[in-house]
């Protein structure tokens, strides 16, 4: 027998899909209490108003990225590796989940509170430090340097993250973001790591 969700999840999950399926248009609260099957009124108890569903979708994305990545870094020791498998999860999670790439691509956030936009920021802010953790302890650890200064080497694998998920995003999900990923790497690691 499935489980049960509550209207609060079936609100946020009813928000990704239409961010999934109707890029280029404004959602409204109407049209998503419409695509619920609730009034506005009710759309209103479970959440005061769409910035708050789109800061638990936010959320959402941050507690589901950087749970794994955790994993990622309590599971492999190799800085090769946990940088390969931090990049592909994130670009696993845009492909898997496409109305939340797009609230990572930022387009459908344009005309909302400035605070939504920094907190996705941070969630690439927050990949860039991890990543440069992952770095500076192969320096330590595995006596892996990389060719250029270890905040640029993070920063170059956030861009490429994120590009990927732009593209994706902007290609309205035509361009997979693991579309030609396992060769990229191999190309992006060559020039990474002296």
């Amino acid at each position: 027998m499935a489980e049960k969700i509550s209207r609060k999840e079936q609100i946020l999950q009813v928000l990704a899909h239409m961010l999934e399926t109707n890029t280029g248009e404004v959602i409204t609260t109407a049209n998503l209490a419409k695509a619920v099957g609730v009034s506005e009124a009710a759309l209103y108890r479970h959440f005061p108003s769409k910035y708050k569903m789109y800061e638990a979708l936010i959320e959402y994305i941050e507690v589901s990225i950087f749970s794994r990545v955790n994993r990622i870094l309590e599971d492999e020791s190799s800085a090769r590796l946990r940088c390969e498998k931090i990049c592909s999860l994130v670009l696993t999670f845009a492909e898997k989940n496409p109305g939340l790439a797009r609230l990572l691509y930022g387009d459908v956030l344009v005309g909302e509170r400035d605070k939504l936009r920094l907190r996705v920021a941070q969630i690439f802010e927050k990949l860039n430090t991890l990543l440069k953790q992952v770095l500076r302890e192969a320096e330590i650890n595995e006596n892996l340097r990389t060719m250029t200064s270890i905040s640029a080497s993070s920063a170059l694998l956030v861009v490429i993250v994120e590009g990927k998920i732009c593209q994706f995003a902007r290609s309205d999900f035509r361009h997979l973001p693991s579309e030609g990923w396992k060769e990229q790497w191999l190309a992006i690691q060559v020039g990474l790591f002296t």
